[in-house]
């Protein structure tokens, strides 16, 4: 099995787990060992092992056209949404379900946005400065290192940015740290799966340096 199409395939994964996140985060809210958190929560959180593992096996220059590749897939979702808006309904009822379904608010889709640029490039600098600390080794120190610290930046941003104003102080510092808290059992929850994810994408490898060329 070729590099080429490993990385296809955790692109793929990368880009199916972000986009749903989103799709789903505005339509049903959950709750999670006593935690309110949306839908999507669980997607959103499978995208950073997927850096991770990329981090460590081919290195920064993968994983950030990966994260680069979801933002684009992310925009194009929105105007293909915003095009199925625009189109004559065969009745005002699906036209509103519709938009409760899938519309978001534009607050939120900034928050979003800003949050996961500035979350998952953190994350894939923090997992390769980790990396040479440990000259390579403890792949779960530096898995989890990486990604709570970026979990938690994700959080500040987006719950900020989407909800200062709106709450009172101290309910948005509690809804930050909630939300980080739960992520945060989720990122130590996913370490097996990192290991798992650098043992498959190694196996038949012909890359050494860790830098390919897209």
């Amino acid at each position: 099995m070729s590099d080429q199409f490993k990385i296809m395939v955790l692109t793929s994964i990368f880009i199916s787990a972000l986009v749903t996140a989103n799709i789903i985060a505005g339509v049903k809210i959950v709750c999670l060992w006593g935690f309110t958190v949306p839908a999507g929560f669980i997607a959103y959180a499978l995208t950073f092992p997927i850096t991770d593992i990329t981090s460590e096996v081919y290195g920064e220059k993968v994983s950030r056209y990966i994260v680069w590749s979801g933002l684009i897939a992310n925009f194009f979702m929105l105007a293909l949404i915003y095009t199925g808006l625009l189109m004559p309904s065969l009745t005002k009822g699906m036209q509103e379900l519709y938009v409760r379904a899938f519309t978001p608010v534009s607050r939120i889709v900034l928050a979003s946005t800003v949050a996961y640029v500035v979350s998952q490039h953190h994350d894939i600098w923090s997992f390769l400065t980790w990396r040479k600390l440990t000259n390579g080794k403890w792949l779960w120190l530096r898995n989890n290192a990486s990604t709570i610290v970026s979990q938690l930046i994700d959080t500040v941003i987006f719950i900020t940015i989407a909800f200062y104003g709106t709450i009172p102080i101290q309910a948005l510092i509690t809804m930050i740290f909630s939300h980080w808290l739960l992520k945060t059992i989720v990122a130590l929850c996913d370490t097996p799966l990192v290991y798992l994810g650098v043992y498959f994408v190694r196996r038949g490898s012909k890359e050494c340096s860790r830098e390919l060329s897209l």
